[in-house]
């Protein structure tokens, strides 16, 4: 693995990380109002494109951290579904 991939393999994982606080938050108050529906739907979509082009051109990095993020992303879209309208804020 060179050094442009390692790149790769850190920029996925922060990226990913990012949606971890975010999905805790939710989880633990059971409320997602603030979480936008338009948001996290086109995160979903882009994900999906990232995974195909990752896969279509064999890149480990993008393939290894959209799945990851494609999880954490139903998780969030989940929530928001169930919590959206109410909650404890």
């Amino acid at each position: 693995m060179d050094f442009i991939e390692y790149i790769g393999l850190i920029a996925g994982f922060l990226i990913t990380c990012s949606f971890v606080p975010q999905i805790m938050r939710v989880l633990k108050l059971k409320s997602a109002r603030e979480i936008s529906i338009l948001f996290t739907s086109l995160t979903l979509v882009g994900m999906v494109l990232w995974l195909t082009y990752g896969i279509l051109h064999g890149l480990i990095p993008i393939m290894v951290w959209n799945v990851i993020g494609l999880v954490l992303i139903i998780i969030l879209l989940a929530a928001k579904l169930k919590y959206g309208r109410q909650g404890t804020e």
